[in-house]
Parts: C-alpha cells; structure tokens; sequence
C-alpha cells in the first residue's frame, strides 16, 4: 500500500508543475491560482456544512492552525512554483529546485521533531542537492530566457512547504484529511481571489487551454497531490515523504520534455540521475528509529 500510495502521490504532484505550464500560456499565475480554487473551496464548503461530523470537537486554534498551513503549503508554494514557471523556468528544473526540499527537512527534523537523520540518509540528501545544481545550471545554460534571479524564486516555495510540514507535524489535533483540504483550499481561494482582484485579472479568459489547465490541476494536483501528501506524511513520517519529492523531478523532466519540448540534454539527464541515486540511499539509509511520541489522545501517528 506504501508503494502504490507513492507512485500516485510522484505522478499526481507532478502533474502540477504540467498544469501551470499548460495555463501559462492563456492567463497569469494568479488568474489560473483564483480559478482554480475558488469552485473547488464552495464544493468543499458546501461538502462540509452538509457532513459536519468530522468537524467535531475541533477549536478555533485547532482550524487557525490549519489556515497557517494552507497559506504556506498551498498559498506561498504554488505562487512561487507558477511564478518561476511564468518567467521561464523549465517544469523539470522547477520540481528539481524544490527537491531539495528534504535537505532542510532532515536538518531541522532531530532538533524540532526527535527524529534521527541518518550518515547515509544525510549523503543522500545532499546528493539530490548537487543533482539541483547540475541541473539548474543546464537549464539556464539552455537559453530559456528565464532571468537569474527567477531560479531562486522556487526555494521560496520549497521554505514554505517545509514550514507546512513541520507545523502539521507539531499540531496535537487530529484533524481529517477533509477537513484540512477544505480548510486550505478556502485560504487559498480568499488569498488568490484578493491577489486577482487587485491585480485587475480575476476575470478568465475563454480558451478552451485555459479551462483544460484548471480541470487538470483540480484533479489531479489538489485531490491527487495534495491529499495524498498528507495521508503519506502521516504514515512515514517527515523525512520519507519529502524524499519523494526527488522523483519529481525526473517525472516533470520527462513529461514537460514531451508535451513541451522543454530542454532535456545529458547535463539534465545526469542531474536527474544524481537525485534518483539521493533517493535510494536516503531510503535504504534508514535507520527505522521513530520520531519521539506525541501527546495526543486518540491518534495514532508513525
């Protein structure tokens, strides 16, 4: 079940960075952003006032908490992921930049969760790093277009994720996987929707490529990627999920390489390589030592 819940969680959160290709083209980021959430947060609303049994026993800091993460994990990351996409970051280099996600992760994992962090773990992790590298250099060396300075813009992204993360992994609220998608797709609704409005552009544009780009995402990369991002955190604990953000990267490379005809040359091929290799060693590096136990009545964490 662990592996067929990872495939689903690689392929479902790449398609993300698809999807903001797709859309990029027809509107901007924020358009696509408020079109893509603001339905979605009414059905998920709508869902809730009609089943609100798991909305029991929750507080008001147990659902503020949950509106802090979706600023982070959906609002700030998607932002910068479809922005640096805007300005001609490849979609493989994107989800390779964020790839290094786990490096910060495992760092502040023993201090702030007791968790252990193994040597082999921590080459692995910084494996992937040097595999970011390579492949951002031949990504800017291709001629994209995309301004230096556009390449830092997904780390931002990838710090608020890790924020996410780390928060999730302090609440003592078990809050279901349903709650907190509705909690977050609503913060990012009002979010986006506010950024659209002051930008002038919350009106969307008629193409059908437009349309295509808002479907996919809803699907696929906010049920798909998001829900499964979760329920895998719950199950693995911080350091393993994020290793999978590794597999990202080669996934995107791949697929925007065929739909896009995005840069795939053997500086790429061998970045990509590096992070798969960071990915092994990381997993087979594990040292199985759980995260210290958490007070938490009635829940039931690995």
């Amino acid at each position: 079940m662990n592996l067929l819940l990872s495939i689903a969680f690689v392929l479902c959160w790449s398609s993300g960075f698809i999807g903001a290709k797709l859309g990029a083209g027809s509107a901007s980021a924020v358009t696509i952003l408020m079109w893509r959430f603001l339905p979605l947060a009414v059905v998920l609303i709508g869902v809730a006032i009609a089943c609100g049994t798991s909305w029991r026993g929750l507080t008001v800091r147990d659902v503020a908490r949950q509106v802090v993460i979706g600023v982070l994990s959906q609002s700030g990351y998607l932002l910068t992921v479809y922005y640096a996409i805007q300005l001609g970051v490849s979609s493989g280099t994107t989800a390779l930049i964020d790839g290094v996600q786990p490096l910060v992760a495992g760092a502040l994992a023993g201090p702030l969760l007791h968790q252990c962090v193994s040597r082999k773990q921590w080459l692995g992790l910084c494996l992937g790093v040097s595999g970011v590298a390579v492949v951002t250099m031949a990504d800017a060396a291709a001629g994209t277009g995309a301004a230096w300075w556009a390449y830092l813009i997904p780390f931002l992204g990838m710090f608020a994720l890790v924020a996410a993360t780390f928060v999730e992994s302090c609440s003592r609220a078990r809050v279901s996987p349903t709650v907190s998608m509705t909690v977050h797709c609503a913060t990012s609704a009002v979010v986006f929707t506010a950024l659209a409005v002051s930008a002038g552009a919350a009106i969307p544009p008629g193409e059908l490529s437009f349309w295509t780009a808002i479907t996919w995402l809803v699907a696929l990369s906010t049920f798909g990627g998001y829900g499964l991002y979760w329920l895998i955190l719950r199950r693995s604990g911080v350091t393993k999920v994020n290793t999978l953000m590794f597999l990202m990267a080669p996934v995107t490379a791949v697929w925007g390489a065929l739909m896009f005809g995005e840069p795939f040359g053997p500086s790429t091929a061998i970045g990509l390589a590096v992070g798969l290799a960071a990915v092994v060693i990381v997993h087979r590096g594990d040292t199985s030592v759980r995260p210290a136990p958490v007070n938490r009545p009635g829940a039931n964490r690995n």
